[in-house]
């Protein structure tokens, strides 16, 4: 194949132009930064298909961008067109290629690892997989995969030099969400997206265009926890000394933390919030997300009490949060006790991206759609054989920090993993303890996000503005585990009734050089293991 550029693949919808000349909208796409044209013409005849592809290429040859035809080898041929594009149901790939002169370039949509094994396999140049998200475009025959579900995929390809290109509701609001959350564990990544109707339907689609390419390109140049370039604390001591410098910056800077949280430990997470010297917000309406996100540190979605209000909420929340840079914790509780807890958890997992995911072996099993660990509603029945492999994989998967929590509290990034043995049994007997963390985990998260990026305006293409998220975890853990050690050698702790106030009163009196004493951090290594 004649190697092109599919960063920012335009397919055609006439439909959707709403009364614009269709070789206008053309032109200023192609002004806007598109980089490779589709012609899909699903219910012309043979005569009109013909004259606007004619009259498609001779645009696309001005700008010298390519141009692909969608089902019609006649037409491509007729027209002198790039390549085609196939569905499953159309003529297999080894017959099209030797219709097609050489060099011509043949794609091809999938929509699952079989597919696309078919299609490596066929000699396929480009896969369009999808759709990850519905489209008012195309009536689909298959379910959405989401983001979640282009990284198996995507690790199929892995040795080849086939392209990947996602297609499905593409927009410029969830294109960073997709290129952010769409990478296999091996760090195979998109090589474009297709486009739609946020160019086409677009009243001006030579800036929608030029939108869409510069998240794109900025996605692509992002430095990850999973890039070789990214540089993350070196040394057991130095992630110490992070999380103690955080742990000051949560007291002098006050972060504003909206936690959309269980109403069973409401209080408690509030009260545990202002003990570390943050500031809390409890709002669940779904109007308030787009002001809130603009206004806090952090975002914790925990999925512990589950209504109306709040389901709405927690997709908005997250999804403003994405576009504000601000970290989004999600604690996942209970999700194995139900299908719609399950079912509902995916859906907000493919409209944004989490910044730290907690849950206990469970909870972690269920989201991993692992079957080595058993839940019973919100607690946890056994653990991992391989914990170390479990949760790094898992972070590579979920592109985030991975924090499971249990007698010793293992936290990932994708590149390594640190144990945690500081608790008291007695945190495990109240109710709440495990939420009360996930508060823990946001103010830590604001505040080392704030510190890393005063002046920093350098944030297109990421989903959080930076900081050194993984030791703010370590940092939570440390916090409420170590503060949890301090509250039941008090001579007024005499139970479960009375550890609970005292724990709280332990995190406000927490100090640095406490948590330095006794924190019992360690980092291990492990070759990952078919864990996820």
């Amino acid at each position: 194949m004649d190697r092109i550029d599919l960063s920012l693949y335009l397919v055609t919808d006439r439909s959707l132009l709403a009364g614009k000349d269709f070789l206008e909208t053309l032109e200023q796409a192609l002004l806007g930064g598109v980089t490779v044209v589709q012609i899909r013409e699903k219910t012309s005849d043979t005569a009109e298909f013909l004259q606007l592809a004619q009259e498609s290429k001779t645009l696309c040859d001005r700008y010298e961008i390519p141009l692909i035809i969608n089902d019609r080898i006649d037409i491509a041929l007729a027209v002198n067109a790039r390549g085609v594009h196939l569905g499953q149901s159309d003529m297999p790939i080894g017959i099209a290629r030797r219709l097609m002169p050489a060099g011509s370039i043949i794609g091809i949509s999938c929509n699952s690892l079989d597919e696309v094994r078919r299609a490596r396999d066929a000699g396929a140049d480009y896969i369009g997989l999808g759709a990850v998200w519905e489209t008012q475009t195309k009536r689909l025959t298959k379910p959405p995969i989401g983001v979640r579900g282009l990284g198996v995929m995507l690790e199929a390809l892995d040795g080849s030099d086939i392209k990947a290109v996602a297609i499905g509701g593409i927009k410029s609001t969830n294109l960073a969400r997709l290129m952010h959350g769409s990478w296999s564990q091996t760090n195979h990544g998109l090589d474009g997206v297709a486009v739609v109707s946020d160019i086409v339907a677009s009243p001006e689609p030579k800036k929608a265009a030029q939108i869409l390419k510069s998240i794109f390109m900025a996605c692509k140049t992002a430095v990850s926890p999973f890039d070789r370039s990214f540089t993350s604390p070196r040394s057991r001591d130095e992630i110490l000394d992070n999380v103690l410098n955080i742990m000051s910056s949560v007291r002098t800077r006050s972060p504003l933390v909206h936690q959309i949280t269980n109403v069973v430990v409401s209080n408690q997470s509030a009260n545990i919030t202002l003990a570390m010297g943050a500031s809390p917000i409890m709002a669940t309406a779904p109007e308030e997300m787009s002001d809130l996100a603009k206004l806090s540190g952090a975002l914790l979605v925990n999925i512990g009490t589950l209504r109306a209000e709040s389901l709405e909420g927690m997709s908005k929340g997250g999804y403003f949060a994405n576009a504000s840079k601000t970290p989004v914790i999600l604690d996942p509780v209970g999700i194995g006790a139900s299908d719609f807890r399950k079912s509902f958890v995916n859906e907000i997992l493919n409209c944004w991206q989490p910044s730290v995911i907690k849950g206990n072996a469970g909870e972690l099993a269920v989201l991993a759609g692992s079957s080595e660990a058993a839940s019973r509603g919100v607690d946890s029945l056994g653990g991992f054989q391989h914990p170390v492999s479990f949760v790094k994989q898992l972070a590579r998967k979920e592109r985030c920090i991975i924090l499971l929590t249990g007698e010793t509290d293992y936290i990932s990034d994708g590149r390594r993993v640190l144990l945690l043995k500081n608790g008291d049994p007695m945190l495990g007997q109240i109710t709440g303890s495990g939420c009360m963390l996930g508060s823990c985990i946001a103010a830590y998260c604001a505040a080392a996000n704030a510190s890393a990026n005063e002046g920093n305006h350098e944030l297109e293409g990421k989903l959080t503005r930076g900081g050194d998220l993984l030791s703010a975890t370590v940092g939570a853990v440390l916090t409420l585990t170590i503060a949890s050690e301090l509250a039941r050698k008090r001579e007024d702790v005499r139970g479960i009734g009375t550890f609970l106030p005292a724990l709280i009163d332990e995190v406000a009196a927490l100090r640095p050089e406490t948590v330095r004493r006794l924190a019992r951090v360690e980092e291990v290594e492990e070759t990952l293991t078919n864990a996820v």
